[in-house]
């Protein structure tokens, strides 16, 4: 729906009778936008809606190569969109998010390319106190190559519970314990400290099997735990926590950075999910203080 559209659409719900918020739930908007469009006049509508058409916008030097990524690929998200035009032109161009919404959402209606969805719920739980908590979570891909072929691609994802800093990392093949113990020096200096509770589902990098309610740990993950005297805890299969922030973070790896990208090498597939909107915390966190492992 085009403003023009947007602006007569309100007029004639006014008329039957909806109220304001009514009729912004009802075309799914904000009510702030009802209220822009209830302050122009038809006249005034009509000549703002004619300057936009002929505007020239900030993306239109970029319009074919969009329209092509949604034809080829109907349930991109705007913000994949925006994703990879940084990508390809970070030094000549500088848009927000709510500019690239705005005009995928225009070419979507002008070019008939309807979006296909594929909603996820998830089951969240409290936030932890700053700096208290991380989540912990692994997800695999399969990715199409620069020549064609598929490659399958296994992360394993962190996030901060009350400030949602991310930290995740990839490999091209099945991930080892010592792997696991890495990414979490890894990601530990990108947090710049260690939480106070680390959460995870049930894996078998980290755990061997269940006795009595009680887990038991790999050998070296137990011993990874008491060097870095570390408080684990493993949710149980179904349990609450498995559904948290972290699998919204696993969702967003896979439905976003991975969805439709051309798989190279496993070095650039890493620095591109670093440039891409990861944000590192500041060293004043309320953290554990990170030290190294002595080996």
């Amino acid at each position: 729906m085009d403003k023009w559209e947007m602006y007569m659409e309100i007029q004639q719900l006014l008329k039957k009778g909806f109220s304001k918020s009514k009729v912004a739930d009802k075309l799914g908007v904000s009510r702030a936008t009802v209220y822009r469009h209830l302050k122009r006049s038809t006249s005034e509508m009509a000549e703002w809606v004619e300057s936009l058409q002929t505007r020239k916008k900030k993306l239109d030097p970029y319009k074919e190569l969009i329209l092509n990524w949604l034809r080829e690929h109907p349930d991109l998200s705007a913000a994949q969109v925006q994703d990879w035009l940084m990508e390809r032109y970070k030094e000549q161009l500088e848009v927000g998010e709510s500019t690239v919404r705005a005009y995928v959402r225009e070419l979507r209606v002008e070019y008939k390319i309807a979006k296909e969805s594929s909603p996820r719920d998830y089951e969240a739980i409290p936030d932890s106190p700053l700096g208290e908590q991380v989540q912990v979570d692994f997800g695999h891909t399969k990715q199409k190559t620069s020549d064609n072929k598929e490659v399958k691609l296994n992360f394993i994802a962190f996030v901060l519970s009350n400030s949602r800093y991310k930290y995740k990392e990839w490999l091209d093949r099945p991930f080892t314990t010592q792997d696991v113990i890495q990414a979490h020096e890894n990601a530990f200096q990108w947090f710049c400290g260690i939480p106070g509770e680390l959460v995870y589902d049930q894996d078998s990098l980290i755990v061997v099997s269940e006795n009595g309610g009680d887990l038991i740990l790999t050998k070296e993950f137990q011993h990874y735990k008491q060097t870095r005297n570390l408080n684990l805890r493993v949710c149980r299969k179904a349990y609450p926590e498995s559904k948290g922030k972290i699998e919204n973070v696993v969702g967003f790896i896979k439905y976003n950075f991975a969805k439709y990208r051309v798989f190279n090498n496993i070095d650039s597939w890493n620095e591109q999910g670093r440039n891409m909107g990861t944000v590192r915390p500041f060293p004043s966190l309320n953290l554990t203080i990170f030290l190294k492992i002595q080996h």
